[in-house]
């Protein structure tokens, strides 16, 4: 079971007496020096300078090379460099210097590795509790492409707080835009580390805008439920760049909203839908289980609904 509300917020000192320990800016902190990533800069995030000003960022470890080639991801691909060994104590390092009490990390695919990379996941698991024990540890992992058993022994043993796994989009538009991945591959890796660990939350995130329809969503969600996930992500995907997957169409908040109603109503622990959503926004506040922030709607787009008043 997931704890309640109000035993996250006493288990991680929520509402600490030292506010300002969180006011520290992710983009003067050594990141460079330490040879660390932040999939927030890899993957182009449009949440950046927001995050980067409130203090947080989701780190991306094994590098900044990832073996999958998917055309809605800005983040580069090709051979990946060797594993740097000291990247889980930079990691570490990097956490305790910001004194997050709450921190995600994720990595690029790594094909090229017997385990995917999961070692590795667990080193930085352990280096960071080792020197900020306080601080709980959200997972947003790769498929772990024909290494899933290895993988989720070793994250079984070793668990992070919240094991996340991106499906990204409906399984029709899987050939198109995941190739070398698969969406029922996906939703078991979600399913089995759940049965394995009851205990720990799952969590789960998609785009929309990629050429799927309503229905389609909610069928997915249905899966994503059926397969025990306890949290949700929907966003709206944009084009990095003009080399990369087109925009279908942009969706509009009334629809986000139906998402949030229906995966309430099917009973996810949180699901927080909207055009900036992306897995790891504010992945803290969801945890929690606060609501999802409201999109900022400009004065021109109410008007034109007619929800503007005089």
């Amino acid at each position: 079971m997931i704890p309640t509300i109000e035993a996250k917020k006493s288990q991680i000192g929520f509402g600490l007496k030292c506010p300002h320990l969180l006011k520290w800016r992710v983009s003067k902190l050594p990141l460079r020096e330490q040879k660390l990533y932040t999939v927030c800069e890899e993957a182009a995030c449009p949440n950046l300078p927001q995050c980067f000003a409130d203090g947080t960022a989701t780190f991306m470890i094994m590098g900044d090379i990832c073996t999958r080639r998917c055309p809605f991801c800005d983040v580069g691909h090709g051979r990946p460099n060797e594993l740097d060994a000291d990247e889980p104590r930079h990691t570490a390092e990097t956490i305790l210097g910001l004194q997050l009490k709450y921190a995600v990390i994720t990595s690029v695919d790594r094909d090229d590795l017997k385990d995917g990379g999961a070692a590795h996941f667990v080193e930085v698991l352990n280096e960071s509790r080792a020197l900020s024990p306080n601080c709980l540890i959200e997972i947003l992992v790769p498929d772990f492409r024909g290494r899933m058993e290895v993988a989720l022994d070793l994250l079984t043993e070793t668990p992070p707080d919240v094991f996340n796994h991106n499906i990204e989009t409906v399984p029709r538009l899987y050939k198109a835009f995941r190739p070398g991945s698969d969406y029922q591959h996906s939703l078991d890796l979600l399913k089995l580390y759940k049965e394995r660990r009851p205990d720990i939350a799952t969590k789960c995130g998609f785009m929309v805008g990629l050429g799927e329809t309503e229905e389609e969503i909610y069928a997915l969600l249905d899966d994503l439920k059926a397969h025990n996930v306890d949290m949700i992500t929907v966003g709206q995907y944009l084009q990095p760049s003009k080399n990369h997957a087109p925009v279908d169409r942009y969706v509009h908040p009334d629809e986000f909203q139906r998402y949030m109603d229906y995966g309430k109503k099917i009973g996810f622990f949180n699901i927080w839908a909207g055009p900036m959503v992306r897995s790891s926004y504010f992945a803290d506040r969801q945890y929690y289980g606060e609501d999802c922030p409201a999109p900022i709607r400009s004065k021109k787009a109410l008007a034109a609904e007619g929800k503007l008043g005089c």
